[in-house]
């Protein structure tokens, strides 16, 4: 599956995380059993928001991220799913904590 084939739903985002650096301060390259799951990553496709007749429904179903956005999710949230050989996220907009500026 190609992630241009993937249209979230509702307020659902769609997420490529981005590895982090796997080298410590002074140079020394980490395993990949190591390294920390990822909590940063990219908007590669957003839902159009939830529909105000929804009970947790907040600004009207408003989306606050947009794709190319790279923002900061929950460690342990939402749904990994393969796109192509990769692990990607379909998170809910509530589980996205901030966006990061560059």
């Amino acid at each position: 599956m190609k992630g241009s084939q993937i249209k979230p739903l509702f307020d659902y985002v769609l997420i490529k995380p981005v590895e982090e650096e796997a080298k410590t301060a002074s140079g020394i390259v980490l395993p990949e059993s190591a390294k920390e799951k990822p909590q940063v990553g990219e908007v590669m496709a957003i839902g159009p928001g939830k529909s105000c007749g929804e009970d947790d429904c907040c600004g009207g179903g408003a989306m606050l991220v947009k794709k190319g956005d790279k923002v900061l999710y929950k460690k342990w949230g939402g749904n990994e799913i393969k796109v192509g050989h990769e692990e990607w996220l379909l998170v809910e907009q509530k589980d996205i904590m901030a966006v990061i500026r560059p």
